[in-house]
């Protein structure tokens, strides 16, 4: 319990810290700044956005976004992943076309996804869906192509078919790696998520910055950064704590 404190402490100090030069520097030599409040401002906006409902609403809005997405592109890209994973012959096949479409911008789709989409949901779901697809495509290949060949072997002895050879052999084992796709595609969609409702959606927290911004209220604004932060920073540990759950459990059944 006391080393647990010790280490939370330890960790809250920068933290902690840079809070008090911000608020002090804020209300110093940055007071007449357009573009800066105290974290004790910020705290109070953050307390009326609670109070009047609209952080519950936007905040909502785009997890649902980002998770609906994130849900959409990982399945996608873990069903194509084991699949060029297992066959060298398409994965080859499809490596140019991977490679070229892999580096485009999710926020480029923009404008194809309003095209045909138009505002809301839906379109902020598509361009999540793509960034996160990649991904998941890419380190699923990688790990199905790292798996044991023998187990391979031993499933073409059984007279296992494609479904349940990706089923009962390949996906088990690299179902722990997998998590890692999966932390890298939720700080993905969140970002994305985000990033879609600054540019051109006018829902979720993005545009609720955007709105604290046209409005001239920078304590507003800190306090939609601060937790959208938070949010990040829990959604990870979160995935990191069913990570570690995982492999737990994976250590004891080979046990």
């Amino acid at each position: 319990m006391r080393d647990g404190l010790q280490r939370a402490g330890r960790a809250l100090a920068a933290p902690l810290a840079l809070l008090v030069v911000l608020e002090a520097y804020a209300r110093t030599a940055g007071q007449s700044s357009d573009a800066l409040a105290p974290p004790s401002a910020a705290l109070r906006a953050f307390g009326r956005a609670l109070a009047d409902g609209s952080l519950i609403d936007a905040t909502h809005f785009t997890l649902a976004a980002a998770a609906s997405g994130l849900a959409l592109g990982s399945a996608a890209g873990l069903v194509f992943g084991v699949l060029l994973g297992l066959s060298r012959r398409a994965s080859a096949s499809c490596a140019l076309s991977i490679e070229l479409l892999r580096p485009v911008p999710s926020v480029a789709l923009i404008p194809i996804a309003m095209l045909v989409f138009g505002f809301g949901l839906r379109m902020e779901l598509a361009v999540v869906a793509f960034a996160t697809f990649w991904p998941m495509l890419v380190l699923t290949r990688a790990a199905v192509q790292q798996v044991e060949p023998r187990l391979l072997e031993v499933s073409a002895a059984l007279g296992l078919g494609p479904w349940a050879r990706a089923t009962k052999i390949v996906l088990p084992a690299v179902l722990p790696r997998l998590f890692v796709a999966l932390r890298l595609g939720l700080a993905i969609a969140l970002v994305v998520a985000v990033t879609v409702e600054i540019a051109a959606n006018p829902s979720g927290m993005g545009y609720a910055l955007m709105l604290a911004q046209q409005g001239l209220d920078p304590a507003l604004m800190l306090a939609w950064l601060g937790w959208i932060g938070l949010l990040g920073f829990g959604l990870n540990a979160l995935a990191l704590r069913a990570q570690r759950a995982l492999a737990r459990r994976f250590g004891e059944l080979a046990a």
